[in-house]
């Protein structure tokens, strides 16, 4: 499946001020690009860091691609500039643990464990952590890994009260991230070489 088959799907957790002022600059540039802006950050590490985090729509991110990606931005962020100081640039993909930041994130990864907060308050709670066993159109449904007393084992999370989810790193999570990642590549390969061979007359 080529990237061209993947529509662009809008981010469920966005960032605020300044972040979000930089991610509106270089999103549609990225998806012109085939690839998903997942996460923009800008820290105090190593003095400055503007930390751009992105995948193909597939899913995949090579070295090459931060290259890629960072080559792309950077003269974008140098004619707006953005952030009045100096700052370094760093481009990366989202790893295992990843954020889970669009509806096909969620359904993606079924069967796996996370973390995730809210911004206003669920089932008594804003933040939570378990097994996410399903996700639908308007939220998802995790299994508590630690119910308090009285709670039920399952609470149903609306997208819209998100403010923050991630993976946790486990064996199967490695496992399947690993296999999905390996997937996408031989199907990206497969179609590079249908591309390639010659049409008959």
């Amino acid at each position: 499946m080529s990237d061209t088959e993947f529509a662009p799907e809008a981010r469920l957790i966005t960032e605020t001020g300044l972040d979000l002022r930089i991610a509106q600059m270089i999103e549609p540039l990225l998806q012109s690009m085939g690839y998903n802006l997942v996460r923009v950050r800008l820290s105090g590490q190593n003095g400055l860091t503007l930390q751009i985090m992105a995948e193909r729509f597939d899913g995949t991110m090579t070295v090459e691609d931060c290259e890629q990606v960072s080559m792309a931005v950077s003269p974008v962020l140098d004619v707006e500039d953005p952030i009045d100081k100096a700052y370094h640039l760093e481009v990366s993909s989202p790893g295992i643990d990843r954020p889970l930041v669009r509806k096909s994130d969620f359904e993606k990864w079924i069967g796996h464990l996370l973390k995730c907060e809210t911004s206003v308050i669920v089932d008594n709670r804003k933040r939570f952590r378990g097994k996410l066993v399903s996700a639908s159109e308007t939220g998802f449904t995790v299994e508590r890994d630690q119910p308090g007393y009285g709670e039920e084992l399952t609470v149903e999370i609306p997208y819209t009260a998100l403010s923050e989810a991630r993976l946790i790193l486990t064996d199967d999570l490695i496992r399947d991230a690993l296999k999905a990642d390996k997937d996408a590549k031989a199907a990206a390969r497969e179609a590079a070489n249908e591309n390639e061979e010659p049409q008959d007359d």
